[in-house]
Formats: structure tokens, sequence, C-alpha cells
């Protein structure tokens, strides 16, 4: 593999999808604040960089995947970033979930210093990104991601090309709007049957094969709050972020989005009141439960 691949973010997705660039060959430098991911690809094979400016040294083609927009900027237009230090004919791979404007921006500054910019938001749980399952919905010019998809292949197998740069995350955005107020109807509909006296038994019986089902409810809950684990793989804190850029992206281009906003209003009650920003999102059930003053229902 001729291309040097540097990594920075190294958590519950960035960790396993390094990972997965290690094992199908790449030379892969890593960078997180914490020590311990980049200690354990270090055991796979990876690099340990010392910090940003000596990832995007050693490095042809740049990927983050970071909590949010200011994270990211710091890596491209912070000192000693990717505007500052990178050379002509790199290319950035930001897998982060951000502001879309933010994204559309950072690309438009480095395109002027001759390095590309790929968006791909990505899909799928911790779980997936460890088995190499993830999917990507990205926004780059046809070369870029041309040029991206091997790099992609290597942490997926589902990549969709949903326009120029600024695409991809927007999508995710979309995406995750969607998602999120799911789980949060979700978590209400259960503390409202259990109010009522129904059996959570039943409830994953009937919602299971009804319409009203989702992929969460179906898959994703019955692994976590339903059994009694809120270990987060996608924390409230990170869903209440998604939601509020959202919110804010849809302000912007004018569509009212009134039920996704109070569902961002429900997260932002889990975290302040309840202190679960930093459990999985289906906590929010341990939330609506608690509101509705019922033990939070169990398989």
């Amino acid at each position: 593999m001729s291309e040097r691949i540097g990594f920075i973010g190294l958590g519950n997705m960035g960790r396993p999808m390094a990972g997965q660039l290690v094992a199908k060959g790449f030379a892969t430098s890593v960078f997180d604040l914490s020590e311990a991911p980049m200690e354990i690809l270090r055991q796979k094979g990876a690099t340990r960089a010392a910090g940003i400016p000596a990832v995007i040294a050693n490095s042809d083609v740049i990927v983050t995947m970071l909590p949010n927009t200011p994270d990211v900027q710091g890596v491209v237009l912070g000192e000693g970033g990717l505007l500052a230090t990178g050379r002509p004919g790199m290319l950035h791979i930001d897998m982060s979930t951000i502001d879309p404007l933010a994204s559309k921006a950072m690309a438009a500054a480095l395109a002027e210093k001759g390095i590309g910019w790929v968006d791909a938001g990505v899909g799928r749980s911790p779980a997936h990104a460890d088995r190499g399952e993830s999917s990507f919905m990205v926004g780059a010019t046809d070369a870029d991601l041309a040029r991206a998809r091997p790099v992609l292949a290597a942490m997926g197998n589902a990549i969709i090309h949903c326009g120029g740069p600024g695409a991809g995350i927007s999508m995710k955005i979309v995406l995750n709007f969607m998602s999120m107020a799911t789980c949060q109807i979700t978590a209400e509909t259960l503390a409202l049957g259990t109010k009522l006296g129904l059996k959570m038994t039943d409830m994953n019986a009937v919602i299971s094969a009804g319409l009203a089902c989702n992929e969460h409810f179906r898959q994703y809950w019955p692994t976590k709050v339903l059994a009694g684990d809120t270990t987060p793989g996608f924390a409230i804190d990170l869903a209440f972020k998604d939601l509020s850029i959202a919110v804010a992206t849809a302000a912007a281009a004018g569509v009212p989005v009134i039920t996704g906003s109070a569902a961002r209003e429900a997260m932002g009650i889990a975290r302040s009141v309840h202190g679960l920003g930093k459990e999985d999102i289906t906590a929010v059930l341990v939330a609506a439960s608690r509101n509705a003053g019922v033990q939070t229902p169990r398989l």
C-alpha cells in the first residue's frame, strides 16, 4: 500500500476503524489524547505519533474521527494543523459528525492549498466497525473519492457518494436526526406502556412485528438498556450534539423541525436533570422511566 495513513481520534469508532487499516496493510500513524487506544494499536502494528504535526508530516492521507466541529477545526485550521503544515497533494478524510457549513468551509480552505477533502459520515455501530462493516455517506469530488475509496473500503462495506464536499456530512446529520429522535420516542413509548401495566416482553413482541418498529429497538436496545447495560456505545452527549447540529442546520435552512426539537430538549433533560450524558443513547429510557415514575423495563 503506497498511501501512508494518519488517523486522529481513537474513540469507540475510531480505534476499531484504525485497526482495520492496520490489519489490511496500510502504514498507519495514530494519535489520540488518550494513551490506551494508541498503545492497543501500536501492538497491532500502528505507529504512535507524538502529536498532530507528526501525523501530518508522516502521512499522505489524514483521517479524522473526532467528537465535534471545533476538534476537526483544530486539526485543519489550528497551529501546526493541516492548513499550516500540510503539503499539496495530501487528502483529508473527515469521518466526524460536525456542522455541514464548517465542513464545506474547511474543504474550500484546503482546496486553495491543493489538499483534497472527503467528508465521510459513518453509519452503523462500534461492533460493525470492529468487523470492518461500517457504512459511509460521502461528500467529495469524483477524483478525491476514487483516491479515498480503498481506505474507506478497508474499514467498511458500503460507500454511498452523496455529492460534492459537504454532502456526506449533511446526509449523516439527516440520518442521525431521524435516528436519535426515534430513540427518544421509543423511550417514551416503553415508559408509557410500563406505566399502563404492560409487560416489556409483550411490548417487544407487538412492536417488533408492527410498522412502528425500528432497527434501534429491534437490534440494539435488546443488547443495551433492555438488558440492563447502558455503558456507552454511542453516548447521549453525542446524540444531543448531533441533534443540536441538526436543529441548527434546519433553522439556517428555514425548515421547521418541531418533533426533532422536542427530542433534543428531552435529551437535554436526560443530561442535565438525570445526569445520563455519558451513558449509552438507550439510557434515554432510564430518563423517560424516571419521568413516568416507573422502573426501567427489561426484557
